[in-house]
């Protein structure tokens, strides 16, 4: 039983090293325990620092892509190295390093296939108290719309198995972590959460530059999967809406026309008309994404396939070494949303 455990990091030179050292070297129930990190196009020594420690495997962009680029590029790696199981953490060293056996001890007794750590949220000294709000609302819409009981569903640390790795698929560029959920929940995958602790704050997050936008763009993401993977049912509540509203005006301008008081009331029925069509339309394309959501089933089933020939029937390694690496000596550092897990 091999298991990686993979670090996106961007810039993480200062804390990385005390990250990895926090990492264990033995679970029981595990032969081998491989450790990477993805290079997020780091200006800093970030490499240097996981190369003199000694990671086996450096994934590296040349420049940064974001949070969700750089886990998906780890579970492709993690595949290819033959991983059975992949656990993701944080190179601030948010996570006891410690508890990465509690999160996969459910996977190796088989009652999993990803496990979440849940974080002490309400203990954490250093979150707000509007973030501890908001962090349990984030979770309860995302519990509503994955029909899964995480309790911590932006937590990042967390547990995959081979099989749970080879159907997860991130389209979004913000975060994985919201995604995955409502993906694994549409896909009817076993997944649990295990409490977990956690380290003093060495860093500011670096997920959002406000609350505000935190808020919208988790919003988004969550929208965004759900608009994916159960349109028809989000766009019929959503246009049921004006149609039913549009109907009730209809229903009232037809009592005043066959009372023959309909004079004057002709607008009330052009906003009837007006909100039935838009209610209609909604949940036309409702349908219509619903087909669209069963040809990306298929599509999901072709790339599950493709991802079980390429790394479990073949020895190829597609991701270059830590001692193949080339990192130019200057690379431009541009404005990121560069997103790690709170």
């Amino acid at each position: 039983m091999k298991l990686i455990i993979q670090i996106p990091c961007y810039n993480e030179a200062e804390t990385l090293e005390i990250a990895l050292n926090d990492l264990p070297k033995k679970i029981d129930g595990i032969d081998k325990i491989e450790y990477m990190i993805i290079n997020d196009g780091s200006t800093d020594d970030t490499v240097k620092v996981a190369a003199a420690w000694g990671v086996n495997h450096i994934v590296s962009f040349t420049r940064n892509k974001g949070l969700a680029k750089a886990f998906m590029a780890g579970i492709e790696a993690g595949l290819s190295y033959g991983a059975d199981i992949i656990v993701n953490t944080d190179a601030d060293n948010q996570y006891c390093g410690e508890d990465i056996e509690k999160l996969v001890k459910p996977i190796l007794e088989g009652r999993a296939d990803i496990v979440i750590g849940e974080r002490p949220i309400d203990d954490t000294p250093h979150f707000s108290w509007l973030k501890k709000k908001l962090q349990h609302f984030g979770s309860w819409v995302v519990r509503k719309a994955s029909k899964t009981g995480i309790p911590d569903a932006p937590s990042g640390f967390r547990a995959f198995s081979r099989e749970a790795a080879m159907h997860i698929n991130v389209v979004n560029e913000y975060t994985y972590t919201l995604e995955t959920i409502v993906q694994a929940g549409r896909n009817k995958m076993a997944i649990t959460s295990v409490p977990i602790r956690t380290n003093p704050e060495l860093r500011k997050s670096r997920l959002f530059g406000s609350m505000g936008g935190y808020v919208k763009r988790s919003m988004l993401t969550i929208l965004r999967a759900l608009l994916m993977y159960r349109s028809l049912a989000v766009l019929s509540i959503l246009g049921s809406i004006p149609f039913l509203i549009g109907f009730g005006i209809g229903i009232n301008f037809l009592t005043y026309y066959f009372k023959h008081q309909a004079s004057g009331h002709i607008q009330s029925l052009i906003l009837a008309c007006t909100l039935m069509i838009i209610g209609f339309v909604t949940i036309v394309i409702g349908m219509l994404g619903d087909v669209l959501s069963a040809n990306r089933k298929l599509i999901e089933d072709v790339q599950y396939h493709v991802r079980k020939l390429t790394y479990d029937e073949s020895d190829a390694e597609v991701w270059k070494e830590a001692g193949s690496l080339k990192i130019p000596e200057c690379i431009s550092r541009e404005d990121s949303d560069y997103a790690d897990d709170e």
